[in-house]
């Protein structure tokens, strides 16, 4: 009975059976990205605006999740927090994922002194905490955009490096990469030919796992006050300035963690429902 209701829960489209929970967080993934693309167009009021008179206000009509600790439009506010935690970690993921990768399998191929001091120096990169090693950045750099983005790429270059390393080994000893090593083909080509298409799949799917925990060190680091500074705000932001309003209930704080539970929840959901052919490189 438990078979038939797993298999009743999936439906086949182009070759490959999707699963109802993925294609649910996948419409909750792609909601929140096109809100971050449109959100300058979409928001009802600007973000700085106090348009209530009242303190942590209750959801109404004209302000549709209350008002934040000076009265200013939630909704506003958390639409215009989607557009700088999204973009600031797709950025920083995909700095991560391009260096990590490309270190990996060029060290991969490469082997010797290349990959030893690679692989120890990266090593001893993981072995720092990341939130110690955000906090030391941006309070010795100071806290913007750009800053917060190359810091989170270095805190998840390593992890990525060895991801990405340990499956290009296994691939680098495979009989086609003998051939073409005896063919002579320059290692851009064993690189770029050869191992990138057969581990294309699991690294696609780190990358949706790293940009959750990038998403989720950014709102700590603003939750900490080291994020986005005022009036600019993101989610980890939102929630530390409203804090005051969890005695009464408020929206004000409860909304944003909502907005990071929703969003880094409906990417793991998305990943653990992926069809094998796209999560397994042996499919």
């Amino acid at each position: 009975m438990t078979m038939v209701r797993a298999a009743s829960s999936r439906r086949s489209f182009l070759g490959h059976s999707y699963n109802l929970v993925g294609v649910a967080a996948s419409l909750v993934i792609l909601a929140w990205t096109l809100i971050a693309i449109f959100a300058p167009y979409i928001v009802p009021h600007p973000i700085g605006n106090i348009v209530d008179d009242d303190y942590f206000g209750p959801m109404r009509q004209g302000l549709w999740l209350g008002s934040d600790y000076l009265g200013r439009d939630m909704l506003s506010r958390v639409l215009m927090g989607a557009r700088y935690t999204v973009g600031i970690s797709l950025a920083a993921v995909s700095i991560a994922c391009f260096s990590g990768v490309v270190l990996g399998m060029t060290a991969a191929v490469t082997g010797g002194w290349l990959d030893t001091c690679l692989s120890r120096f990266l090593d001893a990169m993981t072995s720092i905490p990341s939130k110690l090693f955000g906090l030391v950045v941006v309070a010795a750099v100071g806290s913007s955009i750009p800053v917060l983005i190359l810091t989170l790429a270095v805190i998840y270059i390593p992890g990525a490096y060895r991801f990405t390393r340990a499956l290009a080994v296994n691939i680098n000893t495979m009989d086609f990469m003998t051939v073409a090593r005896v063919r002579g083909e320059s290692t851009v080509y064993l690189i770029g030919s050869e191992i990138l298409p057969n581990i294309i799949r699991p690294v696609l799917a780190d990358f949706g796992l790293r940009f959750v925990f990038i998403v989720l060190l950014l709102s700590g680091l603003s939750f900490l006050g080291l994020g986005l500074q005022p009036p600019l705000a993101d989610w980890g932001a939102l929630v530390r300035e409203n804090i005051g309003g969890l005695p009464f209930a408020a929206p004000a704080v409860i909304v944003p963690s909502l907005a990071i539970a929703s969003l880094t929840i409906s990417i793991n959901l998305l990943i653990d429902n992926l069809p094998q052919k796209i999560r397994d490189r042996n499919a």
